[in-house]
């Protein structure tokens, strides 16, 4: 699955954004003669045959949805799983299939991905097969600069669209203990946080801050988050901090070692509900240690606010 991952990072796909609002914004993309110019055969999940005219030369990035998905719109800030068939829109050579045969590839929505990807998977949802086309100059991230891409290549996706995460949790609302970092959420979810002056707590200690219902998280699973982590001393945001991103991430966690986060990161999240928010206090002993790493100061006591999207 991280390989996969990796394969389509290397594509330029990395992550969609989702806010906080009940309904879904109307599509930034719809059909057009270039997207409807495309012609897609095969069973859903499986790697699609693909024709097309070339060269396709849209002026602005084109969605149509193929087989029709279910629910709400995708929007930035979700993690989708799904397969993917990228062409060159010009020359028609497949560049890229990645995500099929029962291994589906993660995908974040927004933050650093594609301004075509973005934009395209604006139309789809959950179990949809989408064809996106665009211009070379949504064929770029978008820190890039759209000058340096105008002329160049056009851009064909196929998205089959598997499985869809929420971008933010969604469980019932609990209240936290006195002496505990306060929580603000902004209207996307974004959580603000205010430590107190006290000393820190010496052990790992948790607060569900909301109670989710869905499957219960366990050691080994890779499981997709949202989490803001920061000093408790100082009030630092930490570097690996997803909502700064944009975009939630996939994280494995265990109750020994092969982790990808700190011990009490993984204590936190091992045994609670998907849909739960948990916050976090973790000592350094089971966090970063005496010697600290290349972003967290030496004995820092850390805090986590953690949303548990899903398990993948």
């Amino acid at each position: 699955m991280r390989s996969s991952f990796a394969l389509i990072a290397t594509a330029g796909i990395i992550a969609l954004t989702l806010s906080g609002c009940a309904s879904a914004p109307a599509p930034e993309a719809g059909s057009g003669d270039s997207s409807n110019a495309v012609t897609v055969k095969g069973d859903f999940g499986d790697a699609p045959r693909v024709t097309f005219p070339t060269p396709l030369a849209p002026d602005e990035t084109q969605c149509t949805e193929v087989i029709a998905g279910e629910g709400e719109r995708l929007q930035e800030g979700q993690i989708v799983m799904l397969g993917a068939s990228i062409f060159n829109g010009t020359t028609g050579e497949l560049v890229q299939s990645v995500g099929y045969d029962d291994d589906a590839a993660p995908l974040a929505v927004g933050g650093d991905t594609l301004v075509a990807f973005t934009k395209g998977l604006s139309c789809a949802r959950e179990g949809s097969r989408v064809v996106v086309v665009a211009p070379s100059e949504d064929a770029i991230r978008p820190a890039d600069d759209p000058s340096a891409a105008e002329g160049g290549d056009s851009l064909v996706a196929v998205f089959d669209v598997q499985r869809a995460f929420p971008a933010r949790a969604d469980g019932a609302v609990r209240l936290s203990r006195d002496g505990f970092p306060a929580v603000v959420l902004a209207p996307d979810g974004r959580p603000g946080i205010t430590v107190p002056k006290a000393d820190p707590f010496e052990t790992t200690e948790v607060e569900v801050l909301k109670e989710g219902s869905g499957e219960v998280v366990e050691s080994g699973d890779a499981v997709v988050v949202h989490y803001t982590g920061l000093t408790w001393a100082e009030s630092d945001v930490l570097e690996d901090s997803t909502w700064p991103k944009g975009a939630p991430t996939i994280v494995a966690v265990t109750d020994g070692e092969g982790g990808q986060m700190p011990a009490g990161f993984s204590e936190a999240v091992i045994g609670q509900k998907v849909g739960s928010q948990v916050a976090v206090v973790v000592p350094p002993s089971a966090g970063f240690g005496d010697q600290g790493n290349a972003t967290v100061p030496p004995g820092a006591t850390l805090f986590y606010v953690i949303d548990i999207l899903g398990v993948v």
